[in-house]
């Protein structure tokens, strides 16, 4: 079955964005672009909510059409062009570049995706991560923590009833100081036995 993944970058103090939705705090230098492009490569489709596509679609489909276009990001492009592209809108009438629209986030829909052949799913977007996350929905968080603190901003989690139990799966460092954390949903069953075996 496919998984889908969590992606985002955030402040030491966990906000995704600044308080006027900048991004300019994010370090993406060659070294973290080609880990992006290798990641997003892999994945099976694109899954966001309507602004993050549209931010994506403002700047991706000519973003290699210049002549002193760094390597990296002319594959990106090339990479955010071809993979399928799933954004959820109700407002949305129209997406080009290899994107569906969907109107709702129905549960049995999203299974039935992750049923189908193909890698796995990545996902963005603060409200889209909120409601898939409140029908436990995500199986992996990719968080790459960068080095600066904001103060003020967009936090990526939104709050929620219920916590929900991950397991450590991978950590990485960059060499601009930017830290991966990748951690996989523990179901309940193995949360459980995880606590007993400590008990012993």
């Amino acid at each position: 079955m496919r998984k889908i993944v969590l992606m985002s970058s955030v402040s030491l103090d966990g906000f995704f964005e600044g308080p006027g939705r900048e991004l300019d705090w994010n370090l993406v230098d060659e070294e973290l672009h080609r880990h992006f492009n290798e990641v997003v490569r892999g994945m099976g489709g694109l899954l966001s909510g309507r602004v993050t596509h549209e931010l994506m679609a403002e700047f991706w489909p000519t973003a290699d059409a210049g002549p002193d276009v760094e390597p990296a990001i002319a594959e990106f492009a090339e990479i955010w062009r071809n993979i399928p592209k799933t954004v959820f809108s109700r407002t949305l009438e129209h997406a080009d570049w290899n994107t569906t629209i969907v109107r709702d986030v129905v549960p049995e829909e999203i299974m039935a995706l992750k049923e189908t052949p193909g890698g796995d799913l990545c996902m963005s977007g603060h409200d889209l991560a909120a409601t898939f996350l409140h029908y436990g929905l995500v199986d992996e968080f990719r968080v790459y923590v960068h080095p600066v603190i904001l103060g003020r901003g967009r936090p990526l989690f939104a709050p929620a009833d219920a916590p929900t139990p991950l397991r450590l799966a991978e950590t990485h460092t960059f060499g601009n100081g930017v830290v991966l954390l990748r951690y996989e949903r523990e179901e309940r069953g193995e949360q459980g036995a995880s606590a007993k075996a400590g008990e012993r």
